[in-house]
């Protein structure tokens, strides 16, 4: 039987997707636009195995499992309490055939799952470089936006081993660390190939870039039309309507 109990101090959201639904619980971490527009970004064809990095409440493997016919997700998770919550979104959607959360360290990925597992790797990795400033390093909201337990270069160098030569990494990250990025990916044979930036509103600096990587990939990038995400204040434009159903 399907257990998806809902604790106290967590509650369920639709996702307005498929009938979909996820549990948060908002005093550690509810996830973002980011999670969103990374689902909108994936491609991942019919049988193929995708794994999605530091996972959280599952939100991106649900939300793929409307879009996508892979045949299945494997989830990983390194926080107990979040893996518990996907676990039990999992439950809720009746999605325990095709998603499961695996309870580990993103480090260890390649450990885990074996090399060359996987067509197609999904992150939507922690932005900020250190965690300086932080009074408690160890909160799961702080978890999820330092880098405090795993690097970007944690993130492609597991995601090298655990692809199949030919495929692909789909993360969102900020514009400021785009350099770094596009350079760590590099070194660890991931070519980058698609890339969107993503503004606020049409008179703003991006704040998010969406990035596809090919392992073993040719050199050579396709920068496609920027991502804008509000018209004005509370009002989406017609491309985040129609394409994430907001």
């Amino acid at each position: 039987m399907s257990d998806f109990s809902v604790l106290e101090d967590e509650r369920v959201d639709d996702l307005e997707r498929s009938n979909l639904k996820i549990i948060q619980n908002p005093g550690r971490f509810c996830f973002g636009m980011d999670a969103v527009l990374l689902t909108g970004f994936v491609t991942a064809k019919k049988g193929d195995r995708v794994l999605d990095m530091g996972t959280g409440t599952g939100i991106i493997p649900i939300l793929l499992s409307a879009k996508c016919d892979a045949s299945s997700y494997e989830a990983l998770e390194i926080q107990k309490e979040s893996a518990d919550m996907a676990r039990r979104s999992v439950a809720l959607n009746h999605l325990e055939e095709k998603i499961h959360i695996v309870e580990g360290d993103i480090k260890e990925a390649g450990k885990i799952f074996g090399p060359a597992s996987f067509k197609v790797v999904t992150c939507n990795p922690p932005y900020m470089i250190d965690d300086h400033g932080l009074k408690n390093p160890g909160e799961p909201k702080a978890i999820a936006r330092h880098e405090v337990l795993c690097t970007f270069e944690d993130v492609a160098k597991q995601a090298s081993v655990v692809l199949e030569d030919g495929g692909k990494l789909f993360i969102v990250h900020r514009p400021f660390r785009l350099a770094e990025i596009m350079n760590t990916l590099i070194q660890n044979n991931l070519e980058p190939k698609r890339m969107r930036l993503v503004y606020p509103y049409i008179d703003h600096e991006p704040n998010m870039v969406l990035i596809e990587a090919c392992k073993g990939g040719r050199s050579r990038i396709t920068v496609e039309k920027p991502l804008i995400i509000f018209k004005e204040q509370g009002v989406y434009t017609e491309e985040i309507t129609e394409v994430y159903g907001y």
